[in-house]
């Protein structure tokens, strides 16, 4: 994974009560959720239409992978930063990488590394990925990003 400085969009969220678990810390599963809001938040900040219509209609874009790695608890009421980039552009997949730190203090909570795959229509044989998508990612992200020959 990568260094915070790689980052170039970021959006903040606060924990909330439902969130944390006995241990009075968030559940490791609601980490997901965090580096999800990240990407969509990306995704729309590049200005790529992210809604049910695009999503199922000309093709879909599945999660084939998703690690994260712990830091740091994170507790009720603090205040997030969830930083995402998308560091590698495959034929068919690409890389989201993400980093969660707590806002006032830079400490880091959690990273994350999620593999998309883009699919046909019917959401079975993965397809090339769109030049546009490519282009676009690679305008925004520059020589951040790595690109594999087809």
């Amino acid at each position: 994974m990568s260094g915070r400085e790689l980052y170039r969009h970021a959006t903040q969220v606060r924990v909330r009560n439902y969130e944390i678990d006995w241990q009075g810390i968030v559940h490791n599963a609601v980490y997901l959720h965090y580096f999800e809001v990240g990407r969509v938040e990306y995704l729309q900040e590049l200005g790529i239409q992210i809604d049910v219509n695009t999503i199922q209609h000309e093709s879909r874009v599945v999660v084939a992978r998703n690690e994260i790695d712990y830091r740091s608890p994170a507790r009720f009421d603090e205040e997030l930063t969830v930083m995402t980039r998308i560091a590698e552009l495959g034929r068919t997949s690409f890389t989201f990488e993400g980093w969660i730190e707590e806002s006032s203090t830079l400490r880091p909570v959690a990273e994350n590394r999620s593999v998309h795959v883009w699919l046909d229509s019917n959401g079975v044989v993965p397809v090339e990925l769109p030049g546009e998508f490519i282009a676009t990612v690679v305008a925004f992200e520059g020589k951040n990003c790595a690109v594999r020959p087809k």
